[in-house]
This record gives C-alpha cells, structure tokens and sequence, in this order.
C-alpha cells in the first residue's frame, strides 16, 4: 500500500508501431505496386528543378551594362562628341614659307673664312639684287672656318626676307637666331625713328663650291 505522502506515479502512454503510423501517412506511386519478388528496378524519384538564381543575375546585369554602355554611346554620336569616322594622321610636316625679296631690310655679311675678300663679294652680289649700297655692310666673322654659308633673321616674320635674301645670292641655309643682329646706328633708322629690320648673311666654306 503506498505511502499517503507519497506522489502519484503518471500512466505512461501504450507504444506505439512506427511503421503502422508511416504506413497511414506515406504517399503511394507506381513505385511502390511493385510485383512480388520481382528485380530492383534502377529508377527514382525525379527532383523537382530549382531555379538557378546566381545565373539569373549575372545574365542581368552583363545586359544592363550593354544597355547604358549602347546609351552613352549613342547620346556621345548624336551630339557630335564621338565620331566613328577615323581621323587622318598629321604629317607633321610644317609648311615651307615662300621667299620675298625685301630691300627694306638692312644686310650684314660676315666672311667666316680664310678667303680674302669674299664678304666683299658678297655684298657686290646682294647690291646687285637690287639693295641699296648703303644698306648693305661687309666685314670679317671672328672665325675663317664655317662651314655652311647661312642668312640669320630675328623674328618668325622676317623668314620669307631671309629665303628671298638666300636665293638673291645663290642659294644659302636659313635660321632663326638673334645671335647676329646688332644693334644700328642712329642713321639707319626710319623717319618714324624705328630701327630697320636686318638680316645676317654668314659666308661659309660651301659659298660658291657648287
């Protein structure tokens, strides 16, 4: 007889057959009306198809990017900013200025070699192309051995006065350089008081060698 202080043991559920409960449960198919005793058959359930989503993404963005890229593309052609036409390549050749004659230039020959007398030459040759003999001056360089005959002017708008000067004496380099330009005498200036612009003839080893 149990103790009256003693507490009330619970009644514990009966057991129950796992496999009757999952036989009620369980969904049949033409899997499982398989005749007695016949062979494993090599077949299953089929899973149901997923959706691939990083592939999904991946495919939309590569199209938006072609999307804006066609836009930007295009508003760039209509506006004029971008032209599929391609461009000619320069040819980097500068343009060749036309000699002039100009007598209004003053002319300075420098006889830059040991040949006596070819300054004077020289000047002879410039005065018969048309220069006034007061214009022209000749005298010696302080060295008898350069070697090309060259006319020197001293801005970028005398060159075409320097080709024509070049010609006049039978042909001669030309360059850009104030190295030779002095400064002239009171007397040489225009009525406006500005000093006339000069050219420097340096008479080299090559002059009259062809």
């Amino acid at each position: 007889m149990p103790s009256p202080t003693s507490p009330t043991e619970p009644e514990q559920p009966a057991p129950t057959d796992p496999s009757a409960s999952q036989g009620q449960s369980a969904t049949t198919d033409r899997f499982d009306d398989l005749p007695a005793g016949s062979a494993r058959v090599g077949a299953h359930r089929a899973e149901a198809p997923r959706l691939r989503v990083g592939v999904i993404v991946l495919w939309s963005v590569v199209a938006t990017v072609a999307i804006v890229a066609a836009g930007v593309f295009g508003t760039l052609y209509a506006t004029g900013r971008f032209d599929a036409a391609p461009v000619p390549a320069s040819t980097g050749t500068a343009a060749v200025v036309a000699p002039r004659v100009d007598t209004s230039y003053q002319v300075l020959v420098l006889n830059a070699t040991a040949e006596n007398g070819l300054g004077a030459k020289v000047r002879d040759d410039v005065v018969a192309a048309g220069w006034d003999a007061a214009d022209v001056e000749a005298s010696n360089a302080s060295s008898n051995d350069f070697p090309t005959t060259t006319v020197y002017y001293g801005t970028a708008t005398d060159e075409a006065a320097a080709r024509g000067l070049a010609d006049a004496i039978g042909g001669a380099d030309v360059s850009l350089d104030d190295t030779y330009q002095v400064v002239a005498p009171p007397e040489t200036t225009d009525a406006g008081g500005t000093s006339r612009p000069q050219l420097v003839i340096v008479v080299g080893l090559d002059f009259g060698s062809e």
